[in-house]
């Protein structure tokens, strides 16, 4: 079964998404309704604007999320999904390509998105860390174990590379105890905020409100959703998970294990870079992962 996949925060780079502009009158046309419906030129950010320039998660989220639901749109019959999934952000993107929301909807969840979580950096200091070469059991319990403020296991990546995230200080310490334990590395990230953690609950709130007011139709083929890391056709389940995202960890080892065992035997990720392919290499060696081309 053929798998696509959606990136997420991380893949950016400047001059996204302009090959597609420049050879598609279809992606020229999105990417135009994209400047109408954000209220800002965001094709001058992506196509001539500095690394710096787009790392703001207001710019950031929308651009990955535009490169690839645009991509996924002018390869047109090419692309035949039989089961999607997408990394945190990237799971908006999956929600649009297999036809549960439409662009509109989901270009307006994903500003609305980083705009939540880029205020609920603001209003409380917090940071996310890598761990690696550990197994994801020692990470949780060294996590639990923190007494003094917030830190969980956020993003499972791959076996071997954990992500942590919570406030400053827990985060610190958790790294400390780590490498004790033996992680090869555990490493700050240079993100603005605790991602995928309790922390992220006033912005999980905000953008509750605006899913619950937007219609999810049924899927055209199962999500691999980043909380639940198995196959969902169910519209209003898809709705329910996908608020409860922003504070929970991106279970994206298990989304993957799931499809393979469900039976995906192709993996394509669609967007910006080839993150997604480096981990699938890590997950699992007997399927192929390649990148999406027009």
């Amino acid at each position: 079964m053929k798998a696509y996949i959606f990136p997420g925060q991380g893949a950016q780079f400047p001059g996204m998404g302009l090959d597609l502009y420049e050879n598609s009158d279809l992606a020229k046309e999105m990417f135009e309704k994209a400047n109408d419906i954000l209220g800002f030129s965001i094709t001058d950010v992506m196509f001539t604007g500095t690394p710096e320039e787009l790392k703001e998660t207001k710019v950031t989220q929308p651009a990955i999320f535009l490169h690839s639901v645009i991509l996924a749109k002018v390869l047109g019959d090419d692309f035949q999904p039989e089961m999607v999934a997408g990394h945190s952000l990237g799971e908006l993107s999956a929600l649009v390509a297999n036809g549960v929301l439409s662009f509109e909807d989901g270009l307006r969840l994903v500003s609305k998105r980083a705009l939540a979580m880029q205020k609920a950096c603001e209003d409380v200091p917090s940071t996310m860390a890598a761990v690696l070469g550990l197994e994801d059991a020692v990470v949780e319990e060294t996590c639990a174990a923190i007494e003094e403020g917030v830190v969980v296991a956020a993003n499972y990546n791959c076996p071997g590379q954990l992500v942590i995230s919570g406030d400053i200080e827990a985060v610190k310490k958790a790294c400390e105890v780590l490498t004790e334990k033996g992680a090869r590395r555990a490493l700050l990230l240079p993100v603005g905020g605790a991602f995928h953690s309790p922390l992220m609950e006033p912005a999980r709130e905000e953008l509750a409100a605006a899913i619950e007011n937007t219609t999810f139709n049924e899927p055209v083929c199962p999500v691999y959703q980043n909380v639940a890391a198995m196959a969902i056709t169910d519209a209003a389940t898809i709705k329910s998970n996908l608020i409860a995202q922003l504070t929970a960890p991106v279970k994206w080892t298990q989304c993957i294990q799931a499809m393979v065992a469900d039976g995906g035997t192709e993996f394509i990720e669609v967007g910006p870079g080839k993150v997604l392919q480096g981990l699938m290499r890590k997950i699992d060696r007997s399927v192929t992962a390649s990148g999406a081309s027009l």
